[in-house]
């Protein structure tokens, strides 16, 4: 696939020997004299015959999910999906060291460590949970107050929704995650009334391949900073690409020698 896609420019590794072997591509010279590659009619069959396979393997709910994240991303959202993450689910600091917030206002989060806690008061003080959600995004920014965390939970049939919000603990583990909390499902599967309405709602209209979304409720918004174990996570997992960033990966780049354009706008510009 990376073959198809960097339109045929060779990486001289032990893969493409085992491809050239196979017949699956072959060698080409430009008319410039430059050496690339092209698939053979095989090699192109082959391709084919893996994405029918691929999208086969893939269960009703992978699609939606995947129909959701393809919709993030081109709101300039940065997705991942299959995320652990640890997550607070119930305790916080002892009463001794909580200071009262003011009315309407977030609470603070626990903090991940504390210098003057010893390793079984933390335990005692913190019940943490691993969360997986579906979908796990913030917003394309380097300003850490613009980020907007969210989680989307994808649920294609009722029985899997219904499951879900009998688990309390696992719905506070998202909401400690993120600003806001959405469930993602067909139309049909349940009312917006059967939701708790801290969380948001956004059904599909129509089937996974033509279908499209709608927000019937937008979830409660709350202050969250991202604590260090999650920004840890999220540097050793790989964000999705849409295939237009795939497709386009290898094509229009800088010429050697030179820099790439610089879109940033002026010196300390960011967009919220």
């Amino acid at each position: 696939m990376q073959i198809w896609r960097s339109a045929g420019w060779p990486c001289k590794d032990g893969l493409e020997i085992d491809l050239l072997a196979a017949g699956l591509i072959a060698p080409y010279q430009t008319p410039e004299g430059f050496e690339t590659l092209k698939l053979t009619d095989e090699g192109i069959r082959t391709l084919a015959l893996a994405r029918q396979r691929s999208v086969r393997a893939l269960s009703a709910h992978d699609r939606l999910a995947q129909k959701f994240a393809a919709q993030l991303l081109t709101a300039g959202r940065i997705v991942w999906t299959e995320l652990s993450l640890r997550a607070v689910i119930e305790g916080g600091p002892s009463p001794a060291t909580t200071t009262a917030a003011p009315p309407g206002a977030a609470p603070d989060m626990p903090p991940l460590w504390s210098d003057d806690e010893t390793p079984a008061s933390r335990t005692a003080a913190n019940v943490w949970r691993m969360a997986r959600p579906d979908l796990f995004s913030v917003r394309n920014t380097s300003v850490p107050a613009y980020l907007q965390p969210m989680v989307h939970e994808i649920k294609y049939s009722r029985a899997d929704l219904l499951s879900d919000l009998r688990h309390g603990a696992k719905r506070q583990a998202y909401q400690w995650l993120c600003e806001e909390c959405y469930y993602v499902f067909p139309a049909g599967v349940a009312e917006a009334h059967e939701i708790p309405e801290h969380f948001g709602i956004w059904v599909l209209h129509g089937g996974l391949d033509d279908g499209h979304f709608e927000m019937l409720r937008p979830a409660r918004h709350a202050r969250c900073t991202l604590p260090f174990a999650v920004w840890m996570a999220l540097c050793k997992a790989t964000p999705l690409r849409s295939e237009r960033d795939r497709a386009q990966a290898h094509l229009g780049g800088p010429a050697a020698g030179e820099l790439p354009p610089d879109d940033s706008g002026p010196p300390g510009a960011d967009t919220p």
